[in-house]
């Protein structure tokens, strides 16, 4: 496997996110009858290649909705109250009212390992990340849409799925 670059990822994702957006905004139109068989064998694939470990790049650019349930596990966790939590490493959202770190990389990422320092209690939105394996995967394309720039996991099962289905 070759070395993650995050610089490469970037040049790629400046060349192709627009046409990669193109495609999913053609399946979520016209969505063709086999996609979440065919997302399903792409995200085993995607897997194989990838490792969240060498990149880390949602935790260094993207910041987690928190949930209710999200703060107080995660501050009963660090035995702080939930007021406490939020004030030391929240903010929250104008606009949608929704909870979300007050600077990024997120305060949890180990940046030397890249890996999170509360992951057994991580928020919801964290463990479900980059959201590829859903039974209905036309139901998630507006956040792969998103996701796309960020995931390069996400961009590599979007590439895939456009040769699968365009042949190109």
């Amino acid at each position: 496997m070759k070395k993650f670059s995050i610089r490469r990822f970037g040049v790629k994702v400046k060349k192709e996110k627009r046409g990669l957006k193109l495609f999913l905004s053609r399946i979520e139109k016209k969505t063709p009858r086999n996609l979440d068989l065919v997302s399903a064998k792409i995200d085993k694939e995607v897997w194989a290649e990838m490792d969240c470990l060498a990149c880390a790049n949602c935790c260094k650019t993207m910041s987690p909705t928190f949930t209710q349930k999200d703060m107080r596990r995660i501050a009963n966790h660090l035995n702080l109250s939930v007021a406490a939590f939020k004030k030391k490493w929240l903010k929250k959202e104008r606009g949608t009212g929704d909870w979300m770190n007050k600077k990024m990389p997120c305060q949890f990422l180990n940046l030397k390992t890249n890996m999170c320092n509360i992951y057994e209690v991580r928020p919801r939105d964290c463990a479900g990340f980059p959201h590829l394996p859903k039974k209905r995967m036309v139901e998630y394309i507006h956040v792969h849409k998103q996701n796309i720039e960020y995931c390069p996991a996400t961009f590599k099962m979007v590439e895939k799925m456009k040769i699968h289905f365009e042949g190109k």
